[in-house]
């Protein structure tokens, strides 16, 4: 079992935050109770062997959102934010924006809450677990080719750990579209590989880089744009794409709304094509001067 015991060089600096606006009662505390056990089992515990320094720490944010409550059974969505320094600059790039609309779980108030990857314990610490596996992934993967191995593996034995419950999408369903389960198993299907090439090649040899060689960089972040279009060739409805696309939209527009005209044509026609609601965000980027 993981442990919580409040040893340094803990992986995650989350914002952990819990609301219940929709929630009807008066008596919040048990909101507040909930708030401070997931920020300290977030924050507190001891994820990986790896000893991350203080400023190495994985920033991120986390709001559980309450929708309804029956006794000890709550549901509620959660808002994740995942953001990544960028190499000589004062930027932070966005990694993985997601909301989760399938958080189902049990819990008493002032209950421990306990973690095994390997053992499902309570919905609460699995999803949450599953999500930090998750956001570590994406990290490494950014700063190495395949970096983040050991933690997606992680993150689908916490998958796989979960309960499968026959006609009902709880999140972990395997036959589910658009949920936890799908998120990994995209991410870990050799067929899709290119999208985590593409995690490496347009933060570590573009963005991470354009601070210095804006041009340069810009030339990376395009071939990196060609693996999310050789995965959407293979198939259009993969999950994990869909997420990174949306998640580096506003981005990919800002950092090809300037450069040379032949790199920032080659974007827009990639994006179009795996993006195609939003083509008339691209048409639009072109008609700025550039430099």
């Amino acid at each position: 079992m993981l442990t919580t015991n409040g040893l340094k060089a803990q992986e995650m600096q989350c914002n952990m935050r819990v609301i219940s606006n929709k929630v009807e009662g008066s008596d919040k505390t048990i909101y507040q109770n909930l708030q401070t056990a997931v920020n300290e089992f977030v924050n507190n515990t001891k994820f990986t062997e790896i000893n991350f320094k203080s400023a190495e720490r994985i920033e991120c944010s986390m709001l559980i959102d309450i929708k309804s409550r029956e006794g000890d059974y709550f549901t509620a969505e959660i808002n994740l934010g995942l953001r990544r320094p960028v190499y000589k600059s004062n930027y932070n790039t966005p990694m993985f924006n997601y909301i989760d609309r399938k958080f189902y779980f049990e819990y008493t108030d002032g209950q421990a809450l306990d973690f095994n990857p390997n053992t499902y314990i309570s919905n609460v610490t699995s999803t949450l677990g599953f999500y930090v596996y998750l956001m570590l992934g994406l990290e490494f993967d950014s700063f190495s080719p395949n970096g983040g191995d050991p933690f997606f593996e992680m993150a689908e034995t916490v998958a796989n750990a979960a309960p499968q419950e026959a006609g009902n999408d709880n999140g972990w369903s395997s036959s589910g579209r658009q949920n936890r389960y799908a998120i990994i198993n995209d991410i870990n299907n050799q067929a899709y590989q290119p999208l985590r090439d593409f995690l490496y090649i347009y933060h570590r040899q573009g963005l991470d880089v354009m601070a210095e060689h804006p041009d340069q960089g810009r030339e990376a972040i395009v071939n990196a744009l060609h693996n999310l279009q050789s995965v959407y060739e293979r198939n259009s409805m993969c999950y994990f794409l869909q997420l990174l696309t949306e998640t580096k939209r506003d981005e990919i527009v800002q950092i090809f709304s300037q450069g040379e005209q032949k790199v920032r044509i080659e974007a827009a026609n990639i994006m179009k094509t795996i993006d195609p609601s939003q083509s008339s965000r691209y048409d639009a980027m072109l008609q700025n001067k550039g430099y």
